[in-house]
């Protein structure tokens, strides 16, 4: 027990370097032993516990969408109504704890790679159907059949399009400001349904 936890406390350390490494050279200019080094390891532990710079990228997006996961369903916890609850997923993907300039640039480029990489593909597919699914099942129970497709790209199309424009950013991501204007782009998107149901 000792020994898994010394082990899984390693693995956060290698990945937390890995984020810092991947958002200052990028996924393809980084080594495996600058990331070491960022750990204060030698480059044959990363490969001990990774093997290679793709399933170190790997383990880096499950720890990010494990994060993800945790400030949804913290969110979701204190949701009574679809709204309510379409709402805390959507302001979730702009957590404190996700929405960093590292985190944002590491996940662009997990998107970038993933066409390249078959377990990154897997992950990446995985993770936008689940979100789509999730997103789809409250949009029912709030928008119109016939504009529930396009109320549901659009929602996802604006939170990928802050992550990238928080990533290329000059500026420090603003997770309140996000979160707020998140919830307004929502706000607006049902009730442009909710008249359109009504005419």
């Amino acid at each position: 027990m000792g020994r898994k936890r010394i082990r899984d406390i390693r693995n956060d350390e290698l990945v937390v370097a890995a984020i810092r490494s991947i958002h200052g050279k990028g996924f393809a200019g980084v080594t495996m032993a600058e990331i070491a080094r960022e750990a204060g390891a030698s480059a044959a532990s990363i490969n001990y516990y990774f093997g290679s710079k793709d399933r170190l990228m790997e383990e880096t997006m499950r720890r990010l969408l494990s994060v993800l996961k945790v400030a949804t369903l913290a969110r979701l916890a204190e949701a009574a109504t679809p709204r309510d609850r379409l709402i805390a997923m959507i302001e979730a993907n702009f957590d404190d704890t996700l929405f960093t300039p590292a985190q944002c640039s590491v996940w662009i480029q997990f998107w970038a790679n993933a066409p390249y990489a078959p377990a990154l593909s897997r992950l990446h597919r995985i993770n936008r159907a689940r979100v789509a699914s999730n997103i789809r099942g409250e949009l029912r129970q709030l928008v119109p059949e016939r504009v529930l497709d396009r109320v549901q790209t659009t929602i996802q199309a604006y939170m990928d399009g802050v992550w990238i424009e928080a990533a290329q950013g000059e500026t420090v991501p603003d997770a309140a400001a996000a979160r707020a204007d998140a919830r307004a782009l929502a706000e607006l998107l049902l009730d442009q349904s909710r008249q359109s149901l009504g005419s």
